[in-house]
């Protein structure tokens, strides 16, 4: 959702000079990923998520006079005093209660308890929802009885550096900046439960039982300690070795991985994009 958001806002910035736009942003060590221009001015602020969206952001919002507000990442101010746009990308959190979801960690369900309640006050304050496939519009209709012309959808774009590299010494680099090995899966995944992530890994263990261990799995930014419980859960710890943690993968290094991946692995069980 951030790297919509983003890419968004960075070609706003290119085809848009005639409007004027504020962007808000939370404190975080990325903040410095926008650059403000002549008519595109970042504001940063910090704070809690719940409390930088449900107070300051609405405060900030009016004090910067903007005619509209919109909310790209599934939630909004509650009582916000400006017109609201907001891009939900997805409403999983309605189709299972959160505290009846299996695999969930604490946080992840009080981020959907914190999702499903904003939505429902959200909804009937909003001019327009978006979301980003016709799928995810039809979940909209059935769940929350939403009328068709109150949801438009966007899909979502594909970055233009995510293409085909034909530049060695560039693929190199990046093996080495990561420590890639040469044969190798790649996943993506997170911790999730609509990831698949255990099952990417004992699928790949199982795999290295019955074919042999000439691919490794290369995985990025998860704790490694959580993949190793995965495959104990089956006995399959002794394949932890074949398993290479990249850490966090920058985004413009990320064409360059998938790259030199022989597989790319992406077992989603539920995505809104369709």
């Amino acid at each position: 959702m951030d790297f919509v958001a983003l890419e968004m806002i960075r070609k706003l910035q290119e085809i848009d000079t005639h409007n004027e736009y504020v962007i808000f942003v939370n404190e975080g060590p990325d903040t410095a990923c926008l650059q403000e221009t002549p008519n595109c001015k970042i504001e940063v602020f910090g704070g809690p998520y719940p409390l930088w969206e449900q107070v300051k952001l609405p405060k900030a919002a009016h004090k910067a006079g903007v005619d509209l507000l919109h909310c790209t990442s599934n939630t909004a101010p509650v009582n916000c005093p400006v017109p609201l746009v907001v891009t939900i990308h997805d409403i999983i959190y309605f189709e299972t209660h959160p505290l009846r979801a299996k695999g969930y960690s604490s946080y992840q369900k009080f981020g959907n308890l914190y999702r499903r309640a904003v939505v429902k006050r959200i909804l009937d304050k909003a001019r327009v929802i978006i979301t980003v496939s016709n799928y995810e519009k039809e979940r909209f209709h059935n769940f929350l009885d939403l009328p068709d012309e109150q949801v438009r959808v966007v899909y979502n774009g594909v970055g233009e550096h995510f293409r085909k590299i034909e530049d060695h010494d560039q693929l190199e680099k990046i093996r080495s900046q990561y420590g890639l090995p040469q044969k190798f899966f790649l996943f993506l995944g997170n911790t999730d439960p609509k990831k698949n992530t255990r099952n990417t890994v004992k699928a790949y263990a199982r795999y290295c039982e019955k074919y042999g261990q000439d691919h490794k799995l290369v995985i990025g930014d998860l704790d490694p300690e959580i993949i190793r419980g995965f495959l104990a859960e089956d006995g399959l710890e002794r394949f932890f070795q074949q398993i290479h943690f990249t850490g966090y993968i920058n985004n413009k290094d990320l064409p360059a991985v998938i790259n030199l991946a022989d597989i790319f692995l992406y077992p989603s069980k539920r995505e809104s994009f369709g």
